[in-house]
């Protein structure tokens, strides 16, 4: 995944409700949560700027800025030396993308070109600039993700490294302590473009990528890390103006046995604004059968409504869990075995536009309205994929989010999160489609 976000999950079971997950979203006020102010929370990553040319410009044109309450920028790494740092470091840190690279009119949110010897450019300051145009929009800085991970269980390991680490990351994100790069960074030259902090720590006490170090003791060193962020977060906000708080939140796994194996969760919840759920990735195309990957119900599989469960049986209250949904889908070619496609065996992963088995939700669309591919539904478990007889994309569309948005209402949970803002369609359809279901239109 993009610098992939998830790993391989441990088979947990959870139980199939028998809501109708595909039933119209409650009318306006017709709901318990009616009135609630949700959390929308969109990741947008760092190198989606090159290939996929998605700015932080086109938040703004295709109106998906207005419409969320948080952007999570992807990722911040670790160092060895467990601290956060930024550079030109191939595969470990773009401080260009960040905040030297120079924007032209066209793709700047104010309109106006970058000049040469302004302190911040590149996305922080687009950032900085769709926050002035809606004033109640938070960006906080994702730290880790599947590939940067490598280093959290030293960083946290114990408590002179784990106060070490996060004020090296309060320095370099919310003082905006930049290392200087010719004309751009320095002291304070970030200031104000982060309002918290996101830990993406995959995984705590629990197998994550290759190279990323885990230990029995992660558990405990997890929850004494939110706690010293928490710390730390608190006592620079009161150095600040008069109601500043900066928000503090996680990205958490689907699978029991991680999270047993990593979150002491009635203690972490204390100290977290919110969590957000891993709501994907349950199946990946990397497996020899077809699967689900994000169903909000599926007897004896991973499901959004158990992992829900799941967080809530462990202390969770409902209201600082975030659902997450997919804007990409999982594929597999070679399928063979007839039917839907669906849990049939397959060659391997299905060819895409920037990884084999990854698609982005933009181009699934055009999938689906070519002709070639039947959408297949399961309503009650309220997911969908497409199939043409040999190729299977398994994947969240406008009418799965709307019944996951009906669930998130209903259940009295915090919001919505979603991977990646980059691949929805260019008028934002997946964006658009959360926000009107969450208010229940």
């Amino acid at each position: 995944m993009r610098r992939s976000m998830l790993g391989r999950l441990a088979v947990a079971a959870c139980s199939l409700s028998l809501l109708t997950a595909f039933a119209p979203a409650a009318a306006d006020g017709a709901d318990s949560g009616a009135g609630r102010s949700y959390k929308k929370v969109g990741y947008f990553t760092q190198w989606g700027v090159y290939g996929r040319d998605f700015q932080v410009q086109d938040l703004e044109a295709n109106g998906s800025a207005g419409k969320l309450t948080h952007i999570n920028y992807a990722f911040g790494n670790v160092s060895a030396e467990g601290t956060c740092f930024t550079g030109n470091v191939p595969g470990e840190a773009d401080a260009w993308a960040d905040y030297a690279r120079p924007l032209d009119a066209a793709d700047s949110v104010d309109g106006v070109a970058d000049t040469w010897d302004q302190p911040l450019a590149g996305n922080f300051n687009q950032l900085k600039e769709l926050k002035a145009k809606h004033p109640g929009l938070k960006v906080l800085i994702s730290l880790g993700g599947w590939s940067w991970s490598t280093h959290f269980s030293d960083a946290a390991l114990t408590p002179a490294s784990r106060k070490a680490f996060v004020a090296s990351c309060i320095d370099l994100y919310i003082k905006g302590n930049l290392p200087q790069d010719g004309t751009r960074g320095g002291a304070g030259a970030a200031a104000g473009v982060f309002d918290g902090i996101d830990l993406d720590w995959e995984w705590p006490g629990s197998a994550g990528d290759t190279d990323t170090t885990y230990r029995p003791e992660d558990k405990r060193n997890f929850t004494e890390l939110v706690k010293e962020f928490r710390t730390q977060l608190d006592a620079y906000a009161r150095t600040q103006k008069r109601g500043t708080k900066y928000e503090l939140t996680a990205f958490v796994p689907t699978a029991p046995a991680k999270i047993d194996a990593g979150f002491d969760v009635r203690r972490i919840m204390r100290d977290l604004d919110f969590v957000n759920l891993q709501g994907y990735d349950f199946h990946v195309s990397g497996e020899p059968r077809t699967a689900q990957q994000s169903a909000l119900y599926a007897r004896g599989d991973f499901s959004v409504h158990g992992t829900v469960e799941a967080w809530k049986r462990r202390g969770a209250p409902a209201h600082k869990l975030v659902m997450g949904m997919p804007f990409y889908g999982q594929g597999w070619t070679g399928v063979t075995g007839g039917g839907d496609g669906l849990g049939q065996p397959a060659a391997g992963p299905a060819p895409a536009t920037w990884a084999a088995g990854y698609e982005d939700y933009k181009a699934l669309k055009k999938l689906a309205g070519s002709g070639a591919y039947q959408i297949h539904r399961d309503r009650r478990g309220g997911h969908a994929w497409l199939f043409d007889g040999t190729t299977l994309w398994t994947y969240d569309d406008p009418q799965v989010l709307r019944a996951k948005t009906g669930y998130v209402r209903e259940h009295g949970l915090g919001g919505a999160m979603f991977w990646s803002l980059d691949a929805d369609t260019a008028d934002g359809e997946l964006v658009t489609a959360v926000d009107r279901g969450l208010r229940g239109r």
